[in-house]
């Protein structure tokens, strides 16, 4: 078989992407015996990955048996963590030219992927695959099947984020309205009488002095020998 009708039917399926939830259905190979794959995500331990923007990571390869590797292509997929099977996106499947790796000699290849600016926040499953060929045979190496957490870009703010935000102060808006009603009705009920001051009448006595002789002290001396 010609090796490069080959190779334009092997990479026709891998080019197909999904913006939308759908059935994984990638044509997949098995891996070679003596093949060893490593993956790192350099700079970025926490496998953050900002919708919209590039990411990079580093595929090791090494070839231990005594045939060289002839890479093809590093190819990933974005999935829903409890399903595999739910395709999420699929992202761009980097192609190589002349790139071998001889036997027992350690390689690496940089792989750049970027998903969606709309995928909304949160934990997916990335699943990397480079595939190679030994002795004109297709094989495929998963060399990542783990989490990633997709971020949003800085400075923009989602829909979600807005409404959440929306919600939150309208509750604090109808708490406060609720609070103030009910302080209303308690001070109504809670409203007290108004005191009234019982005093004693003080007699001075400079100003008894004063009326001595007076029709008023001569008056109140009269009613107190009719009593």
């Amino acid at each position: 078989m010609d090796m490069r009708s080959f190779r334009v039917f092997f990479f026709a399926p891998p080019l197909l992407f999904s913006k939308s939830l759908g059935v994984s259905q990638k044509r997949s190979f098995g891996p070679a015996s003596g093949v060893e794959t490593v993956c790192v995500f350099p700079k970025n331990s926490a496998k953050l990955v900002v919708a919209g923007e590039e990411t990079e990571l580093l595929v090791g390869m090494e070839s231990v048996g005594g045939s060289p590797l002839n890479i093809i292509a590093i190819q990933a997929s974005v999935h829903l963590p409890f399903d595999h099977r739910m395709l999420v996106q699929n992202l761009t499947a980097q192609t190589f030219n002349n790139a071998s790796v001889p036997p027992s000699v350690q390689a690496t290849f940089p792989y750049t992927f970027a998903v969606s600016k709309y995928l909304q926040p949160g934990t997916f499953d990335l699943v990397g695959t480079i595939v190679y060929e030994i002795d004109q045979y297709p094989y495929q190496n998963t060399f990542y099947n783990g989490t990633i957490e997709v971020v949003e870009a800085g400075g923009f703010v989602s829909v979600e984020s807005v409404f959440l935000v929306t919600l939150g102060i309208a509750l604090l808006v109808l708490l406060g309205l609720w609070l103030h009603g009910q302080f209303q009705h308690i001070t109504k009920k809670t409203k007290k009488a108004p005191k009234v001051e019982v005093g004693t009448r003080t007699t001075d006595a400079s100003m008894d002095e004063w009326l001595q002789g007076t029709a008023y002290t001569q008056s109140a001396s009269k009613s107190k020998k009719k009593k």
